[in-house]
């Protein structure tokens, strides 16, 4: 990353200040990687806390994960409350994702992976149809002692927006990036105050306005040429 002795003093900032502004984090485990893997899948399109909604709706409508594997995509979105894309395809990760460990597997556990070295294991995750960088962190940081830090697109917009990375970094740039820089003992808190801010109203405001902000700039070019 350009100018990352920089962004490596601002992040250091910006990590001061989530943890003033809120609350200690209380660090999540999961015993089978395959329940952060579930987490986490949903958890990538949604907040922390219209996830936790879900996964209760989960455990409330299917009888095990075996039920949600074979479950259609309809039956998922339902309990996600809302038919919109991102539910669409969060339900098709899901059942994707779980079939896809079934037949690797025979079984819908994880526990393998932790006889596993961590480099293996986040191999064995990867090579899994329907992973994506996101959920396999998220495994990785939860359930397997990783060091890794999992970004969602709003957690890597807040970090672009408040100066804290290079503007032009992808999320792959980011994501190595605030592993070097933040210890592996405090990665999950600081993913875990990085997304409650980038999921806080008065960001969620923030972003609105800039947005509205935007696409009357656009318009107003658009006006212009005509």
């Amino acid at each position: 990353m350009k100018n990352s002795k920089e962004y490596a003093q601002r992040l250091q900032r910006l990590y001061r200040g989530l943890k003033r502004a809120h609350p200690k984090v209380e660090k999540t485990s999961y015993d089978d990687p395959i329940e952060a893997l579930i987490y986490g899948i949903v958890s990538e399109r949604i907040s922390e806390m219209a996830t936790q909604r879900a996964m209760k709706g989960f455990r409330d409508t299917f009888v095990d994960w075996n039920d949600l594997r074979v479950s259609r995509v309809e039956e998922i979105v339902e309990v996600l409350h809302e038919d919109t894309a991102a539910n669409r395809a969060t339900a098709f990760a899901l059942t994707t994702a779980l079939r896809a460990i079934f037949d690797e597997y025979h079984t819908l556990s994880l526990q393998n992976l932790k006889k596993l070295g961590k480099r293996p294991a986040k191999q064995a995750l990867e090579s899994l149809e329907g992973m994506d960088p996101y959920v396999v962190g998220y495994c990785m940081l939860t359930s397997l002692q990783g060091h890794a830090i999992p970004l969602t697109g709003q957690m890597a917009d807040y970090l672009k927006q408040h100066d804290a990375v290079d503007p032009e970094a992808d999320e792959q740039d980011i994501e190595g990036f605030l592993t070097r820089q933040v210890a592996a003992k405090n990665a999950y808190e600081f993913y875990a105050l990085l997304r409650r801010e980038s999921e806080s109203p008065k960001v969620a405001k923030t972003r609105k306005k800039t947005a509205t902000r935007k696409s009357a700039k656009t318009k107003k070019v658009a006006k212009a040429k005509k």
